[in-house]
């Protein structure tokens, strides 16, 4: 009797734990929710989409009626303590709250951890990938080609060469494009605003979500 007692509770503790796990609403794959509204006047040329790399500057505002559908789950990556950071982050937990996006945050505390966390960002299989901290951009510029399949969004910084999987979204000021190469403008820690961190965002995410990918969304 004592034994089957012990097996009784062996099954109730898998069943249990099993339970706790399809609660999760990230431990199973979903189809990528259907975005909500559409691009407005001003944001791209139907007739003319952009190419691959090009970048482009919508009319302030032409996203505002993009939303991600119900269900729609996100990582955020993001290395780095500095100001910049913070603002994007913060700018990034704003959006997610106001969206009613599933967020998830991995963040890497050393240069060593880089590649392990966006590997770990990855294997989580969000529908967008969102990075904050310019630390990130040299290992992204290796890791998103590796990885086609997974949507990448950077703000505040661009690769050099991105894949069709990778958009980024910056402005005057940003735009860090990895070691050694700089930026399409100077560096300017004191133009991460966030308001430039909420409309990058908002705007790049509505790209990704209309399917203009793999391009640079300059916010004026």
């Amino acid at each position: 009797m004592p034994v089957r007692r012990r097996s009784a509770c062996a099954l109730a503790t898998v069943f249990l734990l099993a339970g706790c796990n399809s609660s999760d609403e990230w431990s199973q794959p979903h189809a990528v929710p259907a975005p909500v509204g559409a691009l407005g006047s001003g944001f791209v040329d139907p007739s003319a989409p952009p190419s691959p790399e090009a970048t482009i500057t919508p009319s302030p505002g032409s996203w505002d009626d993009v939303h991600p559908g119900k269900g729609y789950r996100v990582v955020l990556l993001t290395a780095g303590t500095d100001a910049q950071t913070k603002t994007l982050v913060t700018a990034v937990h704003d959006w997610a709250a106001a969206e009613k996006v599933s967020l998830r945050t991995v963040t890497a505390d050393a240069p060593s951890q880089y590649v392990d966390k966006a590997t770990e960002a990855i294997k989580l299989a969000p529908d967008l990938i969102i990075s904050a901290g310019n630390a990130l951009v040299d290992p992204l510029a290796v890791i998103t080609a590796n990885h086609l399949d997974r949507q990448f969004l950077v703000i505040g910084a661009e690769l050099a060469e991105p894949t069709a999987n990778v958009t980024a979204a910056t402005w005057a000021g940003a735009s860090y494009r990895g070691e050694g190469l700089g930026t399409s403008t100077s560096l300017d820690p004191a133009s991460f605003t966030p308001a430039h961190a909420d409309a990058a965002l908002r705007a790049g995410a509505a790209a990704v979500l209309s399917r203009h990918t793999g391009i640079v969304i300059w916010i004026s």
